[in-house]
């Protein structure tokens, strides 16, 4: 028998717990600057940061040449919860591979941290990057890629 994540002598999904308080600071309208620098450990805090930076750039700008600073922010906070959300994962079980499904609201944060540095790296030039994270977020849950805003090349 065959899932939506493949075979089932697989690994079973992996679901994080989140950070309940985290996330309902950022529900209520918290500075994620804030939440992240009071729950460093929670990507949906580095996500929400990530994924400011990424919207807030002007397009012209961009295309100037040069690399708009909030690139660089952006990088960087997605990198940050990324990290934060490999951390967690392996506490919960992940041995690197298998299911993390996007419908699992906790799981979400790091997810949007994979997508958020997707984005940035291919707008650096970082392909190699991108491609990982891409792969990544596939490996995961093939509908996040999705959900994110990360686009096959």
């Amino acid at each position: 028998m065959v899932t939506s994540f493949g075979d089932l002598l697989g690994p079973p999904p992996t679901l994080l717990t989140g950070d309940d308080e985290a996330e309902s600071e950022l529900l209520n309208g918290a500075a994620p600057a804030t939440v992240a620098a009071g729950s460093p450990t929670a990507s949906i805090a580095w996500a929400y940061l990530a994924e400011a930076e990424l919207d807030s750039i002007d397009e012209a700008a961009a295309q100037s040449g040069e690399v708009p600073p909030a690139v660089v922010a952006a990088y960087a906070y997605a990198r940050t919860g990324y990290h934060r959300g490999l951390d967690q994962l392996r506490r919960h079980g992940w041995k690197g591979y298998g299911p993390v499904p996007w419908e699992h609201q906790q799981n979400q944060g790091f997810l949007r941290c994979v997508g958020a540095l997707a984005r940035a790296a291919r707008f650096i030039g970082e392909e190699d990057e991108y491609l990982r994270c891409l792969d990544l977020l596939n490996d995961c849950d093939p509908r996040a890629a999705e959900q994110v805003g990360v686009t096959a090349p």
